[in-house]
């Protein structure tokens, strides 16, 4: 890797957990420098603005969540197996190497959602790249005679979807992890009322 790659990929793993703490307009230039230790010269040499150093550390905070999430569903054979390693996951997020401050997915959907078009785009690919990867856990799982031939794929994507984010939000917003706990036990019989 060549030295301006590696200190691109320097600001981004620093930058990172402002973003998804901070969001992306309480982010500002001073916590980027103050967390990497250099100017806003080598940080607006390696990326044309803010908007561009906000877009990559989406992507990485996304990044490390698919890759999380992908390493807990490859272990379990079953397509049922790997719908509740998510539950697994999102139950216990301290257990996992999940971004600080949450679901970067959630948040930079709330805050990019008038904001920031670019934004907004990555988070909604992000958002079809995930419902697609459930959907076809869930088709398999059809085929395989695991689940109900009646099963609705998409719907069901978007149901367990929708109740992870919702399980987050609701426990950031009222600091209490218990409401996740909540939320991920009807996640896991959605799950299991597929068969």
């Amino acid at each position: 890797m060549k030295k301006a790659e590696k200190t691109r990929q320097f600001i981004v793993e620093t930058t990172a957990p402002i973003f998804n703490v901070k969001g992306y307009a309480g982010t500002s230039l001073a916590d980027m420098t103050e967390a990497t230790g250099l100017t806003k010269g080598s940080i607006y040499g390696n990326f044309a603005n803010k908007d561009e150093v906000a877009l990559a550390a989406f992507e990485h905070n996304w990044q490390r969540v698919k890759t999380m999430v992908r390493a807990e569903m490859d272990k379990r054979d079953t397509s049922k197996g790997k719908l509740l390693a998510l539950v697994g996951v999102y139950q216990n997020l301290q257990s996992h190497d999940f971004p600080e401050g949450g679901c970067p997915l959630l948040n930079t959907t709330v805050e990019a959602d008038d904001t920031h078009p670019d934004l907004r785009k990555k988070a909604a690919d992000a958002f079809l790249g995930w419902m697609k990867n459930i959907v076809t856990v869930v088709e398999t799982g059809i085929a395989a005679g695991e689940f109900r031939a009646s099963v609705d794929a998409e719907q069901t994507a978007l149901t367990l979807i929708a109740m992870i984010e919702g399980a987050i939000m609701i426990s950031q917003l009222t600091g209490n992890a218990s409401h996740r706990t909540a939320v991920m036990a009807a996640v896991e019989r959605t799950i299991l009322d597929l068969t």
